[in-house]
């Protein structure tokens, strides 16, 4: 079963690089653990950085000022007195309510805050390129283990819009050890030095790995033989997993064909979580003809809006998608903030990537993909979990002129949005 789906993605991989897409690459023996939310994320984080003796670095949308993310710098700041180098790069209008806070913070100490797109002066919203904002969660501790994921450095009991809320948001990341580690590496450092020095580098070079580099890569690991690795993230076997990103430059829409060719070569099921989701026409197509070929196709969205335009552009597609077969769950009991999938229950990815014009076409996105059914099916449990507890949307009464009326609108501010974000092609 895994090997004829790992044959179709190829092939569809294949065609897709004629097209002059980039081939997001697999790199094998890999420790992946799958991690809930900042319960399970942040103290893994601050045992990472307790024991790290070399570097840190740490991009990330939202650095806040609660107690949870302040007790993760004052980590940082025990690190750097160990004489540890620590680099951390957070975007200027996710973090902003918490730029000073965090200056002050590392005020007099070596921890290096570099910050992507300040929005300190009132003229930077009109210099160009402010609509692309770094939207990456990534985190990566002596070249050793990474962090990546949806989850941002702050409490999951706390929305900048709504306040304190009962229960957690829904969100993932994933722990790794491995070849993929370097290559998360690559990334947070291109971003950083992009921040640090305030200006906008060719990532097709800072960030692309030569094949020699992952030749290497592989010497090493097969040099220095088997690793000791923290519990209970040794107790997972090496897996085949990809870091794909978007960057504005050579990989636009490596994570939009990542998934569309999942999709596409789908033969049972796929299950897609999402907060913000109004996906182009190459995923929609995906998903309507994999339900019409007989695939069980579930969205779990939002339920519990944070943004209600954003849910109103996701009812937009409603009737279109429940005509064709697609199941549509929202998730109500706490705010949905994951971006995950699991297609035939052995590829899964975990990431930062919305489906949705800014995620796909605008910011800097990372997702993790992973080829193994144990991984594919710790996080299908927890999606099914999460269906389980999420109101399924039945017939959708927006139909005839009126539903016409609403996609017509939505599409036309999409279309604005990204000619504005200075984003090219066809959405």
């Amino acid at each position: 079963m895994r090997g004829a789906k790992g044959a179709s993605v190829r092939r569809l991989g294949a065609k897709r690089r004629r097209n002059h897409a980039v081939d997001p690459g697999f790199v094998g023996g890999n420790q992946v653990e799958l991690l809930r939310g900042g319960d399970q994320l942040f103290p893994r984080m601050h045992a990472a950085i307790a024991r790290a003796h070399r570097e840190i670095w740490l991009a990330t949308y939202i650095f806040h000022h609660d107690e949870t993310s302040l007790a993760l710098a004052d980590a940082l700041l025990a690190a750097d007195r160990r004489g540890v180098r620590v680099r951390l790069v957070v975007d200027g209008f996710g973090s902003g309510a918490s730029i000073r806070t965090l200056q002050d913070r590392f005020a007099g100490s070596g921890v290096a805050l570099a910050v992507f797109r300040p929005m300190d002066r009132w003229w930077r919203w009109f210099q160009p390129g402010q609509l692309r904002r770094l939207h990456q969660k990534l985190c990566v501790v002596d070249g050793e283990q990474a962090f990546v994921g949806g989850i941002n450095i702050i409490d999951d009991r706390i929305d900048l819009h709504h306040g304190r809320t009962e229960l957690p948001r829904l969100d993932f990341a994933v722990q790794l050890r491995g070849g993929l580690v370097e290559l998360v590496a690559q990334s947070v450092r291109s971003i950083w030095s992009r921040a640090w020095l305030g200006r906008d580098f060719d990532d097709a070079l800072l960030d692309y790995v030569p094949l020699r580099r992952r030749f290497g890569l592989w010497l090493t690991q097969l040099w220095r033989g088997p690793q000791r690795l923290d519990q209970p993230l040794a107790r997972l076997r090496p897996v085949s997993a990809a870091f794909v990103l978007r960057d504005n430059l050579r990989r636009r829409r490596t994570i939009e064909h990542a998934y569309a060719d999942a999709i596409r070569g789908a033969r049972a099921s796929v299950d897609l979580v999402c907060p913000y989701f109004y996906p182009g026409q190459r995923i929609r197509q995906a998903l309507r003809k994999a339900a019409g070929r007989g695939v069980r196709v579930r969205l779990l969205l939002q339920g519990k809006l944070d943004y209600r335009l954003a849910g109103w552009a996701a009812e937009a597609l409603y009737a279109d998608l429940l005509g064709h077969g697609v199941e549509i769950y929202e998730y109500t009991p706490a705010f949905l903030h994951a971006k995950v999938a699991v297609v035939d229950g052995d590829w899964a990815t975990v990431g930062s990537s919305n489906i949705d014009p800014l995620s796909l076409l605008v910011n800097l996105e990372a997702n993790v993909v992973v080829e193994d059914a144990g991984f594919a099916a710790r996080l299908a449990g927890e999606i099914e979990t999460s269906i389980a507890a999420a109101s399924r949307v039945g017939k959708h009464g927006g139909t005839g002129l009126r539903a016409m009326l609403h996609r017509a609108v939505v599409a036309w501010f999409a279309y604005v949005f990204l000619r504005v974000a200075g984003a090219a092609g066809r959405y």
